[in-house]
């Protein structure tokens, strides 16, 4: 194990244990395994419950939420016990990951109830983000239609949708990753190229200074 010891040996006597229990065989793992998803489920709920009005979900959908981001969370801490470096508590390693699988899983069910398609372009919300006064407008508008006909005219379709789902209509890239069947660094990848070919067209067309 890549362990590197806290200064407090409570601390670290713990760390130790989760470990040596996890990486165990048997009764002894399956002992540590049902702990630690207990005590993820505990702050999965926590967290479901905190980000639940911000998302407009409750009830059993949040439960079910948060057993399966326990369950998932509990999954990738047993696979990755060997980049555990004890710099802190291991349950409050562990813990991280159930509130990111939380937020992946709530967002994900936010968006497929959500009445706007990723792939929809209206362009306007883009307009509507400048903080610009009435004299703005005409400049906002021809900015906007701009990249609008730059995204047209330079972006393969996979920019296109991507850079349309994530950047004109927010959505998550871990959500658009699921329901592309792709990964976030791949798509992060896709949108930086797309950005990259977005300013370079811009930039042509006076839009943007160098």
């Amino acid at each position: 194990m890549n362990e590197v010891a806290v200064d407090d040996p409570e601390i670290d006597r713990e760390n130790r244990r989760w470990v040596r229990a996890l990486a165990a065989v048997g009764p002894p793992r399956e002992a540590a395994c049902s702990e630690l998803y207990l005590m993820l489920l505990r702050v999965g709920r926590a967290e479901a419950r905190r980000r639940a009005p911000l998302l407009h979900l409750d009830g059993p959908e949040l439960e079910d939420i948060a057993h399966q981001a326990a369950a998932d969370a509990l999954m990738a801490v047993c696979e990755r016990l060997d980049r555990f470096r004890g710099e802190a508590r291991f349950t409050t390693w562990a813990s991280r990951f159930v509130i990111f699988n939380v937020a992946t899983k709530m967002n994900r069910h936010f968006w497929r109830r959500h009445e706007v398609p990723y792939d929809e372009e209206d362009w306007s919300r883009l307009a509507r983000r400048f903080d610009s006064g009435p004299e703005d407008e005409a400049q906002v508008r021809e900015l906007v239609a701009a990249v609008a006909s730059a995204v047209d005219e330079s972006l393969t379709d996979r920019q296109r949708l991507v850079f349309v789902a994530t950047v004109l209509n927010g959505m998550p890239i871990d959500v658009l990753a699921d329901e592309l069947g792709s990964t976030r660094n791949a798509l992060y990848k896709v949108l930086f190229d797309a950005r990259k070919k977005l300013r370079a067209a811009l930039v042509t067309r006076g839009h943007l200074c160098r």
